[in-house]
């Protein structure tokens, strides 16, 4: 850490009177023993360092030019107090942040399925294979027909005679027959 003995106090009536080359050159030395404290006293690192040591000029700039600074001969201890408060706000920050994360993936894990439901879909899964590959063993006209009803279940038997030119009788027959070959391929093939 640079050991200058420099009287910062400056710093506040030179910001003020906008003495702005006696500003930089003041601000350029402070900046630079703020991220040495920052880094060898607090373990920051230099990226850190240059952000909390910045962030700290300007909120005291903002409070010197308000005029709540009021012993001047105090302002680099107020400096350290400033910066050292954005340090730990910033590593505070990033905590929440990762606290955030951890929340996020607890609640991922609450929209996981339980292993029961799980088990229940790869069962669905293996239905739907079975139903497929019995529809498969039908004929063309039959598979159709069994496919129709599956895209429209909300169709009455009326509805489904007018749209397939059958009677209502022959619907209701053909349904019946194919749904009972349908459920015994089914049957044999989930057992086996």
């Amino acid at each position: 850490m640079s050991s200058s003995s420099t009287d910062y106090s400056e710093i506040v009536s030179a910001l003020r009177e906008n003495r702005q080359n006696e500003v930089n050159d003041l601000l350029d030395e402070l900046i630079g023993r703020l991220r040495d404290y920052l880094q060898v006293v607090l373990n920051a690192s230099e990226d850190d360092a240059a952000e909390c040591a910045q962030n700290t000029f300007l909120i005291v700039h903002e409070k010197i030019m308000q005029g709540a600074i009021r012993n001047e001969e105090h302002i680099f201890s107020y400096f350290l107090r400033v910066c050292r408060h954005e340090y730990f706000g910033m590593l505070d920050k990033r905590w929440n942040r990762k606290r955030e994360d951890i929340e996020r993936a607890r609640d991922y894990e609450q929209h996981l399925i339980s292993p029961e439901q799980q088990i229940e879909r790869l069962q669905d899964e293996d239905r739907q294979k079975i139903l497929e590959a019995c529809l498969n063993r039908l004929k063309k006209e039959p598979r159709e027909f069994i496919e129709f009803l599956m895209a429209h279940p909300d169709l009455s038997t009326r509805e489904l005679s007018s749209r397939l030119e059958m009677s209502e009788a022959n619907v209701r027959t053909k349904k019946s027959r194919l749904l009972s070959r349908l459920h015994a391929c089914f049957r044999y093939k989930w057992n086996s």
